[in-house]
């Protein structure tokens, strides 16, 4: 039998390219479900080569399952919507509902073609003073149109995260030391009981009138009244489970610091934070969901120029089309919630072992 034999030829091996992907998207499939898109994974496996009928049960409950309870939800909107009908009229289908997205993207685009003309005007106007050896009564003014949907939907994600900033800087510092000292939790913890529970309603007159009294500014007056009143009601769940967290820790740790003599800054970096980080984490991404659904009402009252000012304006406006806008403002506001959400859980797999696989 010679090496050229049939009989005794080795089976050519797999092709490499097939598994290489196949590895790539497992290790893909925990950061697709961490951001919501679970059902990625399955089309990519059927896109890669493998059997439709074996990824059918993961792309059913993934994707299948909640497109259609999203189309289910949109039939009986669509049904019971013209049934009930208010001082505006009848309540807006998902069809009047999108045509208001299209109308407030072109508002956006006129707004800022007006921005554009009044710029270009004013600096055609310099120039020529300048020609004429006027350069004194040059001026540069602001453009001072009403600002559009989108500007709106950035003022209010602006204002959350500079009060979800301010309610991180106080509650987990405070939590860590009400969870490293018992003598401090029973000091905070009567402040956190009777504190937690009051409604931003409650919170925004004093916070209006604090502010007020001690901030000297006028134009972002009403942002920093939103954004404190936001850290007002939004730092309890990062305050509570920071403790809890601290609290928690393995008592083998705590007895390797003081058998080491660690200072107080070392064992906090490098034993409590490092095993409290999950449960910290829970807490800001409560945090951060109390936000944004404090935000909304603050706006309302301070004014602020964000999504609440949005539908507070839209209510009082009272035309036909300000039930479907406000509807729209709602649709934004549970979409930018889920997303910010999936940036928080995004972050804290990234910076933590929980749910690692």
């Amino acid at each position: 039998m010679t090496m050229l034999d049939p009989a005794v030829t080795t089976k050519p091996k797999a092709p490499q390219g097939p598994r290489r992907l196949s590895a790539l998207i497992q290790k893909a499939d925990p950061w697709f479900s961490v951001l919501g898109l679970g059902w990625a994974t399955p089309l990519l496996r059927i896109a890669s080569g493998e059997s439709p009928k074996g990824q059918f049960r993961d792309l059913w409950r993934l994707a299948i399952v909640p497109m259609l309870a999203i189309l289910g939800f949109l039939a009986i909107w669509a049904w019971a919507a013209p049934k009930v009908v208010t001082s505006l009229g009848a309540i807006p289908g998902p069809a009047q509902v999108w045509e208001q997205v299209g109308v407030l993207h072109a508002d956006a685009v006129t707004e800022r073609e007006k921005e554009a003309a009044f710029y270009a005007k004013q600096a055609e106007k310099n120039a020529a003073l300048i020609a004429e050896g006027k350069a004194d009564e040059v001026k540069d003014r602001p453009y001072t149109g009403k600002p559009t949907y989108y500007e709106q939907i950035f003022t209010s994600i602006q204002t959350v995260f500079f009060g979800f900033l301010l309610a991180t800087l106080v509650a987990v510092p405070l939590g860590i030391l009400s969870g490293m000292s018992a003598t401090a939790n029973a000091a905070l913890n009567p402040l956190v009981q009777i504190f937690k529970p009051v409604s931003p309603l409650a919170w925004l007159p004093i916070v209006t009138m604090v502010v007020s009294a001690l901030y000297a500014g006028d134009g972002s007056k009403s942002f920093v009244i939103s954004a404190v009143t936001v850290t007002l009601c939004s730092l309890w769940p990062t305050l509570i489970n920071t403790a809890l967290g601290v609290a928690s820790i393995d008592k083998d740790l705590v007895n390797v610091g003081r058998v080491l003599k660690l200072t107080t800054w070392t064992k906090i970096t490098r034993l409590v934070l490092p095993s409290a980080l999950p449960l910290i984490f829970t807490g800001l991404r409560l945090s951060l969901g109390v936000g944004w659904m404090v935000l909304i009402a603050a706006e309302m009252l301070a004014q602020n120029p964000g999504l609440g000012k949005f539908v507070w304006d839209e209510f009082q406006n009272g035309s036909s089309d300000s039930l479907a806008r406000i509807m729209v403002a709602v649709f934004t506001i549970g979409i930018i919630g889920f997303l910010l959400d999936r940036v928080m859980f995004a972050l804290q797999q990234a910076f933590t072992f929980s749910g690692k696989r």
